[in-house]
């Protein structure tokens, strides 16, 4: 396959790798297309690929940059849904307005994202496709029952959020696809987000979690969206601790009971994993049992408002 007349990114070298410089987003599924069957990855803030790859855990023979594209760094919104570009920077969310509110628990979770320069540089897109089971701001957007967008010379193609986190093995994404937006529903309750890591600077998430929940008059659970991070391989929606809650009282009493389902979940996911991965983290899981008490009474009572 030739390249069109019409591509104008620019090219240089990198070590090893050729490095594209894509101006438009046809530049960059053009190029997605042409290099599909090639070890080729795609750029843009580079926080966690620019260091995998002087560790050399990944080794790829093509860079496509995408931080010049316009549609990519987008934030619009109507009466209904919220759409960000998969280049939109954490910095960006944090100093939108649209993200006050009901979505405040998305801002704070992007605020706890590591240094001033990581959220500078860091997007939402990249921490999505980086499939990290500690990615901050990925609970928020599971509880938002959000959808990905991707692009393709073959054309969009939209899968949910938490579809797509499902499985253990490859990510379903193809070779020529780009992630271009995450779109979702405006909430009509609050969002809610806490973690716990190890240090208060530049902290990897030991254990984080997000929460919709609606309370009736009756004070009774309504509906429930529980989201975790550093729970399982990947972030996940805990739909057993959801059905729990659904029907029953909001007191602490309830909460202590929906905190061990968590606990007991968390478990179940590990000694489901292979031995190597189980014998590494078998030795945290104390610690996240502890923690999942707290965090659950925590993230609840801030989506409905209130202290803990």
């Amino acid at each position: 396959m030739s390249f069109s007349p019409n591509l104008k990114a620019k090219i240089k070298r990198w070590n090893f790798m050729l490095v594209y410089k894509a101006k438009s987003l046809s530049d960059a599924l053009e190029l997605l297309e042409k290099y599909k069957e090639k070890k080729a990855k795609v750029i843009n803030g580079g926080t966690d690929l620019v260091i995998s790859i002087r560790n050399k855990k990944i080794t790829p023979d093509v860079l496509i940059d995408v931080s010049d594209i316009k549609e990519l760094k987008e934030i619009r919104t109507d009466n209904e849904y919220l759409y960000l570009g998969a280049g939109v920077t954490f910095t960006e969310i944090i100093e939108n307005d649209l993200f006050n509110g009901f979505l405040s628990g998305f801002k704070k979770a992007c605020s706890l994202i590591g240094s001033p320069q990581i959220r500078n540089r860091g997007t939402v897109g990249g921490n999505i496709m980086n499939a990290s089971p500690a990615a901050d701001s990925v609970p928020p957007l599971l509880c938002l029952d959000s959808m990905l967008v991707f692009e393709s010379v073959d054309g969009k193609r939209e899968i949910s959020l938490s579809d797509f986190y499902k499985g253990k093995g490859r990510l379903p994404i193809r070779n020529n696809e780009l992630l271009t937006a995450i779109y979702f529903k405006k909430p009509k309750n609050s969002l809610g987000f806490v973690k716990l890591g190890a240090r208060k600077a530049m902290t990897i998430s030991k254990v984080s979690l997000a929460s919709i929940i609606e309370v009736g008059e009756d004070s009774r659970i309504k509906n429930l969206k529980l989201a975790s991070g550093a729970l399982a391989r990947r972030p996940l929606r805990e739909e057993e601790v959801e059905k729990f809650f659904i029907g029953k009282p909001f007191d602490d009493t309830v909460i202590e009971e929906g905190a061990y389902i968590l606990q007991q979940q968390v478990e179940k996911r590990l000694m489901e994993e292979p031995e190597e991965i189980r014998n590494r983290e078998m030795v945290f899981l104390p610690y996240k049992k502890r923690a999942i008490l707290k965090l659950l009474r925590e993230v609840l009572y801030e989506s409905v408002g209130g202290k803990s």
